[in-house]
């Protein structure tokens, strides 16, 4: 099945960063700032896997785009809102990994779009004892 590249086909959701007019405009689609969360949260140490299974290993085979499956963004009123569901490596604090991953996804997604995150709420799905 092909694709068809006249249509615009246009994402749910997508967060308005600049209109200018002698430049252009700058669109950011949600499922792009969840997936730069999902890399986020899947880099601190204490965390196996996001939702769904998503570890490092199956986004360097499946690619980046399966990150956003454990991830939830949420954009009104100029705020952004940010959930994202992980599993953790068993003899981790769950404290201090869940604020790392807080952290941490708070910096990615301020540095990479400009974008002020309110809050970011951390979902512990369980705990991975295999590793």
């Amino acid at each position: 099945m092909g694709v068809n590249m006249n249509r615009e086909t246009e994402p749910k959701n997508i967060i308005h960063l600049n209109s200018d007019g002698k430049k252009g405009d700058v669109q950011i689609a949600d499922e792009v700032i969840a997936v730069i969360a999902g890399l986020a949260a899947t880099e601190v140490k204490g965390v196996s896997k996001m939702s769904g299974n998503i570890t490092k290993e199956i986004i360097s085979k499946l690619g980046m785009k399966n990150l956003s499956k454990g991830v939830k963004v949420s954009f009104q009123s100029n705020q952004l809102t940010v959930q994202v569901a992980i599993v953790l490596k068993y003899g981790y604090s769950i404290p201090k990994v869940s604020g790392m991953v807080q952290e941490k996804v708070k910096a990615a997604i301020e540095n990479m779009t400009g974008i002020t995150v309110k809050e970011v709420s951390v979902h512990i799905l369980g705990i991975d004892k295999d590793e």
